[in-house]
């Protein structure tokens, strides 16, 4: 089969696009012949080294695929031959084939297209996790997303007012905040043309923001940690900005507020049962159109190197798919 392999730490355009052997269906796991892989900011720092995780050379990068069961390992009891599923490895994903672990793939209904089914699985299932697990969003709170056009952004803006948040987007673009508003928001804030910190103090009648989600780092977590509300939640989901920021814990002390690190691939491995509970909600909410997939554009698997420019570089607007 054809897959993208990673042979060492490198730019993106270092990836290879190569024949690999097909994977087996151990016991314990199911064979998925995939049909849309979603990509996502991690699997771009993941192949420069630049991730939390080093894996082994050589490996293939992606983490969520869709696609239709070839075989069945023994022991899985729920899949069978033929059924369409999303599933999530941590590595496998940019390829044809992928022999995924039984209890994290599941069934996809009919209604739902191979490409948004793809995209459903990382960025929702963080945002999800994100409000519901670390944040306990409630009904009627003020939610602050920033990064809201892209993939994990906009899946906010959607959970977000899922669960019941007035939702305030924070982009770079008028063009981006339309996005965010056509999925959602209730409040938009270009912070290219406005002071960021002040905006977000006036929310809440002036008591600041109780939940951030915030995917952004630098200066704009920095402005986000002064403008929190008694009781808040500041979420840390990742640093696309490139800046790791440094937080000056006395503000959490004088303020009452929390920081919460979301580290979603570890929550899938520490508690897959929590993880497939998640997912089933995720897909009745969209079947109800209550959250939906916006696919920003679909490469094929040997033009993986554009597709991740295209997301490191902030151009994404939704989900980038790629199509093996």
């Amino acid at each position: 089969m054809k897959a993208i392999v990673c042979e060492e730490f490198a730019p993106v355009e270092k990836l290879q696009y190569k024949d690999v052997p097909d994977p087996v269906a151990e016991p314990g796991k199911v064979l998925v012949d995939i049909s849309a892989v979603g990509v996502n900011y991690p699997d771009g720092l993941l192949v420069q080294g630049l991730y939390q995780m080093k894996p082994p050379f050589p490996f293939t990068p992606g983490t969520e695929v869709c696609g239709v069961v070839s075989e069945v390992g023994e022991g899985v009891k729920h899949l069978k031959p033929g059924q369409r599923v999303i599933g999530l490895d941590m590595l496998n994903g940019y390829a044809q084939k992928i022999a995924l672990n039984g209890h994290m793939a599941m069934p996809v209904p009919d209604g739902i297209p191979d490409d948004e089914a793809a995209g459903l699985i990382t960025a929702h299932a963080t945002a999800h996790h994100a409000l519901k697990q670390r944040a306990n969003l409630q009904a009627g709170e003020t939610l602050v997303v920033t990064g809201a056009a892209g993939g994990t952004g906009l899946a906010a803006v959607q959970i977000g007012k899922a669960m019941g948040a007035t939702v305030v987007a924070v982009c770079s673009t008028q063009e981006k905040l339309d996005i965010a508003k056509e999925n959602g928001a209730d409040i938009l804030i270009n912070y290219s043309e406005t002071d960021l910190k002040a905006e977000l103090k006036k929310l809440n009648d002036g008591k600041g923001v109780d939940v951030v989600y915030d995917v952004v780092g630098g200066d704009t977590f920095d402005a986000c940690s002064r403008a929190m509300a008694w009781n808040g939640r500041l979420l840390v989901i990742g640093f696309a900005s490139g800046t790791i920021p440094k937080f000056p814990v006395n503000l959490s002390l004088v303020k009452g507020y929390s920081v919460v690190g979301v580290f979603w691939g570890s929550f899938t491995m520490h508690e897959p049962a929590v993880f497939m509970d998640n997912m089933k909600e995720l897909l009745g909410w969209y079947l109800q159109g209550k959250v939906k997939v916006v696919v920003d554009e679909v490469f094929p698997l040997e033009k993986t190197a554009d597709a991740l420019n295209k997301v490191m570089n902030r151009q994404v607007k939704g989900k980038v798919i790629l199509k093996p």
